[in-house]
């Protein structure tokens, strides 16, 4: 009999549910970073007891282990000193000449359109241990980053 005409049932034909990706490498979080994950998995535990869908259920159980594995996972960085870009820092540069300010955070605390960036994107890593003054090479341009100034971010 043709596939056509079969009708087992409609959950064969549903797209899978897979795993929340885990971003590659160490899990740096800066302490607010740590915070906003532990109230992230406290905030699905709470929800989680008021669902009683399965596919809500199911769902929210998903997003726990990927909160709990980030949890488990994160790695305190040491406060910064504010000499260097690091993780922790905010930084005022020129980008080709027109001025820009972000704060390099841990990944799951990134939010580019607030101006904080995860230590793991290209930008982040170009300014890495750079100091004020200096002119950083970027996207295959000399010169291209002038780090004006290097503070420790304000959480």
């Amino acid at each position: 009999m043709s596939v056509a005409f079969r009708r087992d049932s409609d959950e064969e034909h549903l797209e899978p549910k897979f795993e929340i990706p885990i971003p590659p490498g160490p899990n740096l979080v800066t302490p607010r970073g740590l915070a906003l994950i532990k109230r992230r998995v406290t905030d699905i535990e709470a929800h989680l007891a008021a669902l009683t869908g399965d596919d809500e259920i199911k769902a929210a159980k998903r997003d726990l282990r990927y909160w709990q594995t980030r949890e488990v996972t994160a790695q305190l960085v040491p406060a910064p000193s504010g000499k260097t870009v690091e993780i922790g820092t905010t930084v005022n540069f020129r980008l080709h000449g027109k001025p820009r300010m972000i704060s390099i955070v841990g990944d799951d605390e990134a939010d580019p359109a607030a101006g904080l960036i995860s230590f793991s994107a290209p930008l982040a890593r170009a300014l890495m241990d750079a100091e004020a003054g200096e002119m950083l090479d970027f996207a295959g341009k000399d010169e291209a980053i002038e780090i004006v100034s290097v503070a420790v971010f304000s959480q």
